[in-house]
């Protein structure tokens, strides 16, 4: 285990990337399973996204959610983030009270026209508006780089159009950069390369990494992603989650599994695992189905 980072962040995403494909809830439900990842210990929650109400109806009460958050601010220090895929959506985010927002840009025609309407390009030109937004604002600005290995319209995604779009963020002053395996093809040598040949270009810009676990690789791949210096990743309760746009992409990687290989592998992480179970067990209650995790099944050793 020479090499690996002495301490890994966790960003759960149960509520945001975790409900965006379930039929919507009621916002008492959400606020139950928000309680129950703030019970964790986690320091950073994806709470929710500014989007289109239409095309993503479990989020269309952001503002109603993100009202609520004060008082976990208050009590537990959490920073709290929403994902934007527009320049409105920013807006609407720093309204809210959100001081962290993440801009997605699909490093892939084919899924960005799907996601968002708009081409890589387009999406990327956006990048300086949006990063202007949030520090006019005294928010954090984070560019969010998906379907960085493969696309499930256009297969693999070209290395150098991932690198383009991390160039413009860089030079546009954003705060943190992540790469997204959207529909969970990516294994651990893909994802090395691609933080090896990332970090020239990012400089002391942060590098984190965003996995699902569709073809059973997430866990590897984040222990490959960790391996190679990364410090932060996203999970959610149970492997909740999804993208509606992107055919066939299932869960997250389960934050109860991911604590449990980091703890082992002596990595220091700022979540109990006893609560990142229950609060999975608390995310198959609000949704209503069985949820993937494999701790959520068989506990802890």
């Amino acid at each position: 285990m020479t090499g690996m980072p002495s301490h890994v962040t966790i960003r759960d995403v149960s509520l945001r990337d975790g409900l965006q494909i379930e039929e919507p809830i009621p916002l008492s439900a959400k606020l139950e399973l928000l309680a129950a990842v703030v019970a964790t210990g986690v320091s950073e929650v994806e709470v929710t996204a500014f989007v289109s109400p239409s095309k993503v109806p479990a989020l269309a009460d952001a503002a109603e959610l993100a009202a609520e958050l004060q008082p976990y601010r208050e009590s537990h220090g959490i920073n709290f983030s929403a994902l934007v895929a527009s320049s409105k959506g920013a807006v609407r985010a720093v309204a809210a009270g959100l001081r962290s927002i993440e801009y997605v840009v699909s490093a892939a025609d084919g899924h960005s026209l799907a996601n968002v309407g708009r081409t890589t390009a387009q999406a990327t030109t956006l990048i300086d508006e949006i990063v202007t937004i949030a520090h006019d604002n005294d928010a954090c600005a984070e560019v969010i780089i998906a379907t960085a290995w493969d696309c499930p319209f256009d297969g693999p995604t070209p290395r150098a159009q991932v690198a383009r779009i991390a160039e413009v963020a860089c030079s546009a002053g954003a705060d943190r950069v992540a790469i997204a395996d959207t529909i969970g093809t990516a294994t651990p040598l893909r994802v090395a390369a691609l933080i090896e040949a990332l970090r020239p270009i990012l400089g002391d810009v942060p590098l984190g990494a965003h996995f699902h676990n569709t073809r059973g690789t997430g866990l590897a791949s984040a222990y490959a992603a960790v391996a190679a210096g990364i410090t932060r990743l996203d999970a959610s309760a149970g492997g909740l989650g999804g993208c509606p746009f992107a055919p066939g992409a299932s869960g997250n990687i389960a934050t109860e599994d991911l604590v449990y290989l980091l703890r082992d592998c002596g990595v220091h992480v700022d979540v109990d695992l006893e609560a990142a179970i229950s609060a999975a067990e608390m995310a198959q209650r609000v949704v209503g189905h069985t949820l993937p995790g494999a701790l959520l099944r068989a506990g802890d050793r």
